[in-house]
């Protein structure tokens, strides 16, 4: 990982786009009371970076398709999509926002909403590059649904979900 002098060094203060074709959450919990694994997909749909002269006053933001959640198991995926969880017909959006780089320029500080219930979060960011042009990172947190509203199958469905969040952004 490349360190906040050398990030702020190869990526100039301005507005950066996400790219939603390079970019996704990944997310990884347990069903069946913690036995059994499950692995997926969220799209992200946009989003963007203000990246300032001191990284620490970089401000993040991005949108989520509630509706791609993927698993590969198309009755789990159709269920976690219906009413009895996301709700992705009324709820269209997950949404990032206010993510502000804290000071020790590993975190992120933001406010993340789901059906419509939003709760602070903190991602802790992995590995970064950049260029003159663009970056890609990654960022991990640990969010539980029930916070969200997302109450469904207890025991069952998992309650924690560990996200792994992909971007790949351009300068506009």
């Amino acid at each position: 990982m490349q360190t906040e002098s050398q990030l702020t060094q190869a990526l100039p203060p301005g507005r950066y786009e996400i790219d939603a074709s390079q970019s996704a959450v990944r997310f990884r919990t347990r069903h069946m009371f913690g036995l059994g694994p499950v692995r997926g997909t969220f799209a992200i749909q946009s989003g963007s970076a203000e990246i300032a002269e001191a990284l620490a006053g970089s401000a993040l933001r991005a949108e989520i398709d509630a509706a791609s959640f993927t698993t590969g198991n198309r009755q789990r995926d159709q269920s976690v999509r219906s009413a009895q969880f996301l709700d992705a017909e009324r709820f269209p959006v997950i949404s990032f926002q206010d993510g502000l780089v804290a000071a020790d320029g590993q975190t992120v500080h933001g406010m993340l909403t789901v059906r419509e219930v939003s709760r602070p979060v903190t991602l802790s960011i992995g590995q970064v590059q950049a260029d003159p042009r663009s970056f890609t990172a990654s960022a991990t947190l640990r969010i539980d649904r029930n916070e969200f509203g997302v109450t469904a199958l207890p025991g069952l469905a998992g309650r924690y979900l560990d996200l792994t969040i992909e971007v790949r952004c351009a300068r506009r």
